[in-house]
């Protein structure tokens, strides 16, 4: 099979981002403000945090340019973790749209040979090198995570589900 993007191997990843936008766009200020547990973070900053690693992984790891036209111009800033300062749906769904623009960019831009160029980063104080495949995948995978989260969390408190395989 020869195509020129990555965007058909991760055909369905715009539906699990138009799943999450759909539900948290529908939600209010108290609503965002659940938490799991007293000592886990509401709603509202898992959702903050789930668009912000896009910003840390494409712009600040791989280099992608973007990031000014998103809430996180450094996605080390906290937005999403200042829990003084929670985050309405009008700001979240913004944040997964404006970060979602940088991940269609990639997988509209980037072949499937450029999948194996490698990265490198430090952390911890330690070297580390991974493969944009590898970064897509992790972001893939965190995105579903956190989606798992924040279902069980409202299906806890009788909320609607984030269900990312429903049909359109």
């Amino acid at each position: 099979m020869s195509t020129s993007t990555i965007r058909p191997f991760y055909d369905m990843w715009p539906q699990y981002n138009r799943r999450l936008r759909e539900v948290i766009g529908a939600m209010s200020a108290a609503q965002l403000a659940v938490r799991p547990s007293a000592d886990r973070w509401p709603i509202w900053a898992t959702v903050g945090h789930t668009a912000a690693a896009r910003v840390y992984w494409l712009c600040d790891i791989i280099g992608e340019p973007g990031a000014e036209t998103t809430p996180f111009l450094d996605a080390a800033d906290g937005w999403e973790d200042d829990l003084d300062h929670p985050r309405g749906a009008d700001e979240l769904v913004g944040a997964l749209d404006s970060t979602w623009r940088l991940i269609e960019g990639c997988l509209d831009r980037w072949t499937p040979a450029m999948l194996a160029d490698k990265v490198h980063r430090e952390y911890d104080g330690q070297p580390q090198v991974h493969s944009r495949s590898s970064i897509l995948q992790r972001m893939l995978t965190h995105d579903a995570y956190h989606c798992g989260e924040l279902s069980q969390t409202l299906g806890i408190h009788g909320l609607p589900q984030i269900d990312l395989w429903r049909p359109d």
